[in-house]
């Protein structure tokens, strides 16, 4: 019976997988919106500030209000624990998710 390698075909899966997402996901920004590069965390990791590719640095409430308003890309807003959270897109890409952008 031939030896399979599982890990190597699930990580090739994975790969294939991002892959596909952003070619789906097209051009980065094709509407020119501010996308968010760079967050402050606080001590216990919580995300408390934005950063812009423009430069401009947004605390939270800021960030949320330009986030419901359509204003920044590749970001949306969900309500959870009694609350609006803002969360990048469920892209499939794990480099543009928020809680992996560089602090600033």
């Amino acid at each position: 019976m031939e030896q399979k390698d599982f890990e190597k075909i699930y990580q090739q899966y994975r790969q294939q997988s991002e892959q596909q997402a952003q070619m789906e996901a097209g051009p980065s920004n094709p509407n020119g919106k501010e996308e968010f590069v760079a967050v402050k965390k606080n001590d216990e990791g919580d995300i408390i500030a934005f950063k812009t590719n423009t430069g401009r640095e947004l605390d939270y409430l800021t960030a949320l209000d330009e986030a419901k308003a359509g204003n920044i890309a590749h970001v949306g807003v969900f309500h959870k624990y009694r609350r609006d959270i803002i969360r990048s897109e469920p892209d499939g890409i794990k480099e543009n998710n928020l809680d992996r952008l560089p602090e600033f």
